[in-house]
């Protein structure tokens, strides 16, 4: 593993794991999905890190896939009668969207930090 691909993992897994991805001190997230302001240890303000709706999206495709996959599985295979089916997938869904949701939200949040995103984001780069 080269040193670049160290320096990218590490804020990565940071983020995932819901620390502050430049010290791996503090905490990035106040309540289940609520940002800081700024971390309590090193001071990296968090103002910039706008994940806007990219983490829900990416949940709700994997999730999607499992959920679709497993009740169409289980269709073929047993046929069982609706109840079933509710009993089955809405624990599931709630188990594959609520778990993912916020790793997901920090790894995209310390991916801008570590690629040095703007303030903005995308938003804030110049184009011609």
């Amino acid at each position: 593993m080269s040193t670049d691909d160290r320096s990218l993992s590490t804020p990565i897994t940071r983020g995932v794991r819901g620390r502050c991805p430049r010290c791996g001190e503090g905490r990035l997230f106040e309540g289940f999905l609520t940002l800081r302001p700024k971390c309590e240890r090193c001071g990296l303000d968090y103002s910039f890190a706008d994940a806007a709706d990219g983490p829900a999206v990416f949940v709700i495709l994997i999730s999607g896939f499992i959920v679709v996959f497993a009740a169409l599985g289980v269709e073929f295979a047993y046929q069982p009668p609706y109840w079933v089916h509710a009993m089955l997938w809405l624990p599931l869904i709630a188990l594959t969207t609520l778990g993912p949701l916020r790793p997901i939200k920090g790894r995209m949040i310390a991916a801008a930090v570590s690629h040095k995103l703007p303030k903005g984001g995308s938003q804030a780069v110049n184009r011609p």
